[in-house]
């Protein structure tokens, strides 16, 4: 049985759209269920959602539940685990499921993530690939963040990327399913052991790193993460936080992106490398910035990124 969790924040119709594809996943499943949690949107999403699970008789597998507060992703995803973790036979879930609200499930998806982790017990977590609508296939999984993919990613520069090419944190394209440091939170199912073996998600992580904090500490525990491209959704990337659309200039980074990225690498890497992330990111966006500047070329980096980068990481380890 899988329980799935999606968190809604202002985007009700993008939920609605999410669980409409879902319908025939979970007929497959049997038992299998859906926990949507509003986060406080208070912009009558809740009421859309709820009104759609109705009229499309969704109410058998499908339930809403508001939070009174906006916690963030990981609080949203946690209420929703603690809510749905008991089905009403008293039954708990083989599987979890976190999956975005912007996200569109493609046939069958579901169940070849939950035939691999069936087939390959040693793993614990899987994710399937995220597309564009017009199925060109977006970066999904990733090595873990480290100083050297911190310079290599604000640098943008060719040469460091061939030359750190088994460093960097996005990882080439592949059609076959491979193992992998982590995947993205937007379509990943994990094994429902795995929750009570480590515990649920990181609160102190409000958005971003915190499922690559838990796919860490689930490292730690003796559990692997594959990459099944088999398995496809559609990602509308960035219009559930309104963070990191695609195919424009990015918006200027929130506080709680560096707070949360700050987090990870203090918890996971300690003062140390995580003061030495900081000095590899700001250098690396320093020299990127330049040669855009020099080549005359328009800016990719978001409003006041390399401020930002010393504001909000460097200055705190003071």
């Amino acid at each position: 049985m899988v329980l799935i969790i999606i968190v809604n924040y202002k985007v009700g119709d993008l939920t609605i759209d999410c669980l409409s594809s879902l319908e025939g996943e979970v007929a497959g499943l049997s038992n299998s269920r859906v926990v949507v949690v509003d986060n406080d949107s208070q912009d009558g999403s809740a009421e859309t959602i709820l009104q759609a699970i109705t009229t499309n008789t969704w109410n058998n597998w499908a339930t809403l539940i508001t939070a009174e507060k906006n916690g963030g992703f990981a609080a949203g995803n946690n209420l929703g685990i603690r809510h749905g973790w008991k089905g009403p036979n008293g039954s708990t879930p083989d599987f979890v499921l976190l999956l975005n609200p912007d996200t569109v499930v493609r046939p069958g998806a579901l169940r070849l993530l939950v035939d691999f982790l069936q087939s390959h017990p040693d793993v614990g977590i899987a994710g399937g690939r995220s597309e564009d609508p017009d199925t060109t296939p977006q970066y999904c999984c990733f090595r873990f963040p480290n100083a050297w993919n911190e310079f290599a990613a604000n640098a943008k520069l060719g040469f460091v990327d061939r030359v750190l090419k088994n460093k960097i944190c996005r990882v080439p394209f592949s059609n076959e399913p491979h193992p992998i440091d982590w995947v993205s939170g937007a379509f990943m199912l994990v094994r429902a052991q795995i929750f009570d073996q480590i515990g649920l998600f990181d609160e102190n992580f409000f958005l971003y790193y915190e499922e690559t904090d838990f796919i860490h500490r689930a490292r730690k525990a003796g559990w692997l993460c594959w990459h099944v491209p088999q398995s496809r959704i559609v990602h509308l990337v960035g219009h559930s936080s309104g963070v990191t659309i695609r195919h424009q200039r990015p918006r200027r980074k929130p506080v709680y992106w560096f707070d949360s990225r700050r987090r990870y690498f203090l918890k996971q890497q300690g003062l140390f490398h995580a003061a030495l992330a900081d000095l590899m990111a700001i250098f690396g966006v320093a020299l990127g910035r330049t040669r855009e500047i020099l080549l005359r070329r328009p800016t990719t980096f978001p409003p006041w990124f390399l401020w930002d980068c010393v504001r909000n990481s460097v200055r705190r380890f003071r």
